[in-house]
């Protein structure tokens, strides 16, 4: 029982170690070789794993072996510009100043539907409104509206508002972080007067409760249980 703990556990560190070489992505944005690379990690630890039986080495040596020319690929892919296309490909233009690129969704048997469906999800409905539309390597679709077309920044209205900055999490779950209310400036008096405003009077009655360092306060009270 020992041994299969211990085979599982330096199996999984391996795999943890070969996807932070990848960085820190999603699935979704791999690249196709840090695709590969994944599926492959994940079988290789998967035999030795579940047959004791077999060398743990059996597993570890390849794994190892993966992530040594994974680091070297990752190297000359940052050197150099051919094998960097060669391994991740090149970007494809779908739309281009507006148009259908017909022949590039061939090629990459990218669909209408799926074009649909990326557009909404980044907010557009109309083709008429893209100016550029790319199919990046990892699969995403980057959209590049028409200058007329795109939201009016605070800078072209002439407007400066203040900087929010990041929200600090005060209470999660009806923990405080009595650290961030530090950071923030604040007291406890201040955090008694935010939860009266509000009707409560412990800190385990919210959910979320953050502000930002223009001082917006966001507070969620817990549900009551039903």
């Amino acid at each position: 029982m020992i041994v299969a703990l211990l085979r599982t556990v330096i199996l999984y560190l391996l795999i943890i170690a070969g996807l932070r070489l990848m960085g820190k992505r999603q699935i979704g944005e791999l690249e196709p070789s840090e695709l590969v690379l994944a599926l492959l990690i994940a079988d290789l630890a998967a035999v030795p794993m579940q047959d004791f039986g077999i060398p743990l080495l059996t597993g570890v040596i390849p794994i190892l072996t993966l992530l040594c020319v994974t680091t070297i690929l990752s190297v000359l892919t940052a050197k150099s510009q051919a094998v960097r296309t060669l391994l991740c490909g090149r970007p494809s233009i779908i739309i281009r100043n507006g148009e259908l690129d017909q022949r590039e969704m061939t090629k990459n048997r990218f669909t209408l539907d799926e074009l649909s469906e990326e557009l909404r999800i980044k907010g557009y409905t109309d083709l008429s409104a893209i100016k550029y539309a790319i199919l990046e390597t990892n699969g995403q679709l980057s959209v590049l509206p028409y200058a007329a077309q795109s939201p009016a920044t605070a800078a072209q209205m002439g407007v400066t508002p203040p900087e929010p900055g990041i929200p600090l999490v005060l209470i999660s779950d009806g923990t405080l972080f009595p650290a961030n209310l530090k950071h923030a400036g604040l007291d406890d008096n201040w955090l008694r007067r935010r939860l009266k405003e509000r009707g409560l009077s412990s800190c385990r009655q919210v959910f979320l409760l953050t502000v930002d360092e223009v001082g917006k306060v966001c507070l969620v009270p817990r549900e009551k249980a039903g």
